[in-house]
């Protein structure tokens, strides 16, 4: 027992360092309302530089976690070190699918880029440089933020209805693009057809769905007006097959849209390390330079 209070003690001393290390140079606010529905009130945290004397761009975190699952809070360690280069930051929560089906999810994250963009002056931000950066479930989305600009369903009424829910710039890490074609490769999951995370997201089997299953696919919507993509994914993922990202690349470039893939060689789904290195970290931060600074 005595052991395994020490690594709890020892876990927790090393998450208040990691914090202290942020408010060091970092203003950090923590859950900033940006909607309420009948599900629940959503939020986001937000981290940005203590001094700004001009206006930020913006760089929007959305949380993986099969859109059952996950925590805005995730986001911070990967934020940081753009707050640290002038972004203002912002990791932001969503209906999961027990709570709400799609298009909901969408919905909320579209009100979040309304909200941001409400406040633009309260923030003193750039509402004009908005990039979106999600993970898994979360790369799903931020490709449907980049790839639905004037889907009017997928506005929701959240609020802010007033501005604008597009975005500058896109990275997805392996994310779902195309329901309809995610069973090409085997997946190494012990899900049965009917409570999949797809099934779950819209509510039926994909099988039986196939039209709404296509309203949810980012791929759907690709056309030469999408904001330049980055698209990385590892060619040993297993939850989210490589095709996914492969597809949305194709669909990418037969438009002529702005896009870049990064294959992470080894790399499995979610690979801290295969997806930590210094050398996909400098790609990330290029390309957000690039298009938001």
């Amino acid at each position: 027992m005595s052991t395994y209070l020490n690594l709890i003690c020892r876990s927790v001393k090393a998450m208040f360092e990691f914090e202290r290390h942020i408010y060091k140079s970092l203003v950090h606010l923590q859950d900033i309302e940006f909607t309420k529905n009948r599900e629940r009130t959503l939020k986001m945290d937000i981290l940005h530089p203590k001094i700004s004397t001009k206006l930020m761009p913006v760089l929007v975190w959305i949380h993986g976690g099969a859109w059952r699952s996950g925590d805005k809070k995730e986001g911070l360690k990967h934020l940081v070190s753009f707050a640290r280069q002038g972004f203002f930051c912002a990791s932001i929560e969503y209906r999961l699918s027990h709570e709400a089906i799609f298009p909901a999810q969408i919905q909320d994250c579209k009100c979040a880029i309304r909200f941001l963009r409400a406040h633009a002056q309260k923030f003193h931000i750039d509402p004009h440089r908005i990039g979106v950066w999600g993970v898994s479930a979360g790369g799903h989305l931020a490709a449907l933020l980049g790839t639905t600009e004037d889907i009017q369903e997928f506005e929701g009424s959240g609020g802010w209805q007033n501005y604008s829910s597009c975005v500058q710039a896109v990275c997805d890490w392996f994310g779902p693009t195309d329901f309809l074609r995610i069973n090409d490769f085997l997946r190494n999951i012990d899900f049965t057809p009917a409570n999949s995370p797809e099934a779950a997201l819209i509510g039926g089997l994909i099988e039986e769905n196939q039209d709404t299953a296509a309203k949810a696919n980012p791929i759907t919507y690709v056309s030469k007006e999408v904001p330049p993509f980055l698209i990385v994914h590892g060619d040993k993922d297993l939850l989210v097959p490589l095709n996914q990202s492969q597809l949305l690349f194709n669909a990418l470039q037969k438009v002529e849209a702005e896009v870049t893939f990064e294959i992470i060689k080894g790399g499995k789904h979610g690979d801290k390390k295969k997806f930590g290195s210094r050398a996909l970290s400098k790609k990330m931060e290029n390309f957000f330079k690039k298009h938001l600074i």
